[in-house]
Parts: C-alpha cells; sequence; structure tokens
C-alpha cells in the first residue's frame, strides 16, 4: 500500500484519539527551511487543535527546553560546549500565532517526546490508544516520538499537511519507513482532522 494512503493503524480502535503538537516553538524556526514552512504550518496545527477540541480529543504540546547549567544536554551539545533551547527564552517559546494557550504541556530534552517523560502515563490516564502527530521536525523528533509510541503500543498517524522538516528528502524517507514498516498512517489534514469527529 502506497505509504501515502490511510493503512492499517488508522481508527478501528477502542480507546481515544489525542493531538500531540511537537516542538513548534521559535529554536527550529530559526533553520530557514523550516522558517519558510512556519506560517503553513502554524495554520494546519491550529486546524488540527481546533478539530480536536470540537471532537472534545486531548491536545497536549511537546516541548524541548534545557537548563542552562548543562544537566540536559544531549551527547552533541555537551561534545561542542554549547546548549540550545533554554528554559525561559525566546527560543523555548511556541511560535508567533499557534493557539497553544491552555493546553497541556509535556517537556522533553530529547527528540521523542516518551523519553524522560510521564506521556505514557499521561495518555493512558485519558484512555487515549491513538495519537495523531504534527510539529517538527519529520525526521528527527515527529518520527524518534512516532517509534516510541509504537514502542508503547500506541497507535500512530501523521497529519502530513502539519509536520514539516529541515531535510524534505529524510522527512519522505522517514515517512514511508514509519508508515510501512510501523503501520503508521500519512494523512492528509481532512483525513486527519476526521480522526477527532
Amino acid at each position: 500500500m502506497p505509504w501515502t494512503e490511510a493503512g492499517p493503524g488508522a481508527g478501528g480502535h477502542g480507546g481515544r484519539t489525542a493531538l500531540l503538537i511537537i516542538d513548534m516553538q521559535n529554536a527550529f524556526f530559526e533553520d530557514e527551511a523550516l522558517a519558510v514552512q512556519q506560517e503553513a504550518l502554524v495554520a494546519a496545527c491550529n486546524g488540527l487543535i481546533d478539530a480536536a477540541r470540537r471532537g472534545r480529543a486531548p491536545v497536549l504540546v511537546a516541548r524541548t527546553e534545557h537548563l542552562r547549567d548543562g544537566s540536559t544536554w544531549t551527547r552533541s551539545m555537551l561534545d561542542d560546549g554549547q546548549g540550545f533551547i533554554f528554559r525561559g527564552s525566546r527560543q523555548a517559546d511556541a511560535v508567533a500565532g499557534l493557539r497553544v494557550d491552555g493546553i497541556d504541556v509535556v517537556t522533553k530534552a530529547r527528540d521523542s517526546a516518551f523519553f524522560g517523560t510521564d506521556l505514557a502515563a499521561r495518555l493512558r490516564g485519558l484512555d487515549v490508544d491513538h495519537l495523531v502527530l504534527a510539529g517538527v521536525s519529520t525526521h528527527s523528533c515527529v518520527a524518534q516520538t512516532g517509534a516510541d509510541a509504537f514502542a508503547h503500543d500506541f497507535r500512530v498517524s501523521y497529519a502530513r499537511d502539519a509536520i514539516g522538516s529541515t531535510n524534505q528528502q529524510y522527512a519522505e524517507a522517514m515517512l514511508e519507513i514509519m508508515s510501512v514498516g510501523y503501520r503508521q498512517p500519512v494523512l492528509d489534514r481532512m483525513e486527519a482532522e476526521s480522526l477527532f469527529a
């Protein structure tokens, strides 16, 4: 089955579907490849948020934050002697126009929103078994979160119009891997929004 079509893992589940918006923060849009996508991604994410709210589906935001003391830095940050996205900085803020006020936040320090967080427990507490993923970047934080969701036995769908990447070739390859290997379909905007109806 082509990876751009809904396949196994879309619908047909017993629990609730939740929306997870990943890393829609100023720091990531400093990259020119993402900066040109910002307006469209914000609009697509807001559309999903609105659809989830109409359907009374849970919405969560995953945000990357690091501490200045280096205790949360990745291996590459430590090797380079330079941190990134410090708590309380403008880099850590949500991008302009993204309507996330009042939405529950998952703070992470690695690519996956599951690593070192209570996300899995939160989702289970909300009776969620299916996640719709949106945000950046496709081939890193979004895909790592999708892979870890699979390991935690959650179904996953990717909202194609609401995810962006700094490298389109990597993004396309990763979506194919996730769709075929993990049975996590890539949906267009209407298909993704319909999961919250």
